[in-house]
Order: structure tokens, then sequence, then C-alpha cells
């Protein structure tokens, strides 16, 4: 059996981190996914041990994962990355710096082949009433939901490179996957897909101009991506109190198995998933 973990929505916290470590020693996964939201807020300090960690990628996790190899050498596992919407991709250039220390293989828009499996990573979600908008698209069209800031508004931390008005997380899928076959792909996902347990999100009796605001906030593309294709695996983040409100972080789509990893209490929420046998799983919420 090869056993897979996947974490999800860290936000920065040193002790989810350290949590993570331990257990990864403890235990030797063959595969790590993260997916995103790694990086604290941008105007929020973090201190480890009283000292504060001003470049958290390259002060924090390289240093981290570097440990970590070392300590278990040739049980070192594959670790696949991507940010999340909370991340300023000013950042991305320290996670591409980390891949080439061989620490992780860094998904934005990209795949990986690794055996028989085919690995793809997708950062983007659909637009949030948040303002950062680095790792935001439309999704199926220039729709966006009451209260939602568009990506054409906010703010950036670098230029991008797509059309922000035009581009949409449907027209990304299509360009990445192309005619692959799915039989064996994985996607580690940011956003979760639409209307399903993992995108409920707490905005019960909400409204903005006396218009009930949409519970189910994932993305539309995805869900009908997934429907569709039917891949192997996918892996989502993003809507932290999801589970908490549906009871369910797991769920099946036709042959896909599909896991969240957003988690919102104290604990570091684990998913620990067999590749061979995804049904196969289980979510941990580990402590110190």
């Amino acid at each position: 059996m090869t056993t897979c973990y996947f974490v999800s929505d860290l936000h920065g916290n040193t002790r989810k981190y350290e949590l993570l470590f331990a257990e990864v020693i403890r235990n030797k996964p063959s595969f790590l996914f993260i997916g995103g939201d790694l990086l604290p807020h941008i105007h929020r300090s973090v201190r480890q041990s009283g000292r504060l960690v001003p470049d958290f990628v390259r002060d924090f996790i390289i240093p981290g994962f570097k440990n970590l190899r070392r300590q278990l050498g040739c049980n070192y596992p594959e670790v696949f990355i991507i940010m999340g919407n909370d991340d300023h991709r000013v950042e991305e250039q320290a996670f591409l710096e980390g891949e080439s220390m061989e620490l992780w293989k860094y998904l934005n828009r990209e795949k990986f082949r690794f055996g028989p499996y085919m690995i793809y990573g997708y950062p983007f979600v659909p637009p949030t009433p948040f303002l950062l908008k680095d790792w935001e698209k439309y999704d199926v069209s220039r729709f966006t939901d009451p209260g939602c800031v568009p990506p054409t508004e906010g703010y950036r931390t670098v230029d991008p490179d797509y059309d922000t008005e035009y581009d949409t997380i449907e027209k990304d899928l299509k360009e990445l996957t192309g005619d692959d076959d799915m039989d064996k792909a994985i996607f580690l996902f940011h956003s979760p897909p639409y209307q399903t347990h993992f995108d409920r999100a707490a905005l019960d009796g909400q409204k903005i101009e006396h218009v009930p605001l949409d519970l189910h906030v994932g993305s539309i593309a995805i869900k009908r991506f997934i429907e569709a294709r039917q891949p192997y695996i996918t892996l989502h983040g993003h809507i932290h109190e999801s589970a908490a409100i549906t009871g369910h972080w797991e769920q099946k789509f036709g042959r896909t198995c599909a896991f969240t990893a957003a988690h919102n209490g104290p604990e570091l929420a684990v998913v620990r998933f067999e590749i061979d046998n995804p049904c196969d799983s289980e979510r941990k919420l580990l402590l110190p």
C-alpha cells in the first residue's frame, strides 16, 4: 500500500507545520499533498520561539522541509504544493527555489507524471469578498456573486500573466488537461467544487441588498470538470468550516474520490488515503 497525506489551509501557523512534520516523521507517507493557503496574512507577522520570522517560506518552510529530509533520508515523501487565494503571489519565487532544492514539486497550472499517476495542480478560486486577487479568476463567465469583488478589481502583489477580464477557471482546466487520460489523474485544487460537501460556507441568513447569499461558494467549472472527466482523485481546501457544517470531508462523484483538508478548528487536519485504494481513507485532527 502507498500512503498519501493531504493537508491544506495552514495559514502560516507554525504549530500546525510542526505537527505535520512530526506526523510525517512518525508514519512516513510516500506522498504529501499541500493544498494552498500556506502563508501568514500579508499584514501579520509570525514568531517562532519568540523570534520574528521575516520571510516565512525561506526562513521557516524551506528549513523545515530540509530538516524533514535530513531525518527521513530515503523515506522522504514526494511532496506536491500549490498556493491558495490567501497567499501573496510575490512569494512564488521562494516556492520555486524550494523546488530547485528538490524539496517539493510546485504545481501552478502544471502537471507532473509520477509512475502511472499524473498529478495536476490548480490554485485559482472563483471571486471572493476579499481584496487580494493574485489567485482568483472568473469561474465560467464574468459573473460575480453578490458581496464578492471581481478579479479585475482589488489588488495584486504581482502583475498577472493572463487576461484577468476574460480568463476563466473553465478555460484553464481545458487547457491544462486537453485530451489527457483521467484514469490515474490526481488533482490538487485549492477551490472545492460547487454545491458539494466541501463548499458549504457559514453564510446562513446573510443578505446583500435583500438578496440571500448562496451558501455554496465553490467552483462550478471544477464541479463540471469532475462530473464530466471523472479523474481518479481530487483534493480540495479553501472553505474551512465546510466539514464542520456538513459532517463530511470525503465525497464520491461517480468513480472520483474527493477529499477536503480544510478545517476551522485549532487542530491540524490530515487526510490519509491509500493511492491504490483511495476509499481506504481517514481524517486525523492533531493537537500537540
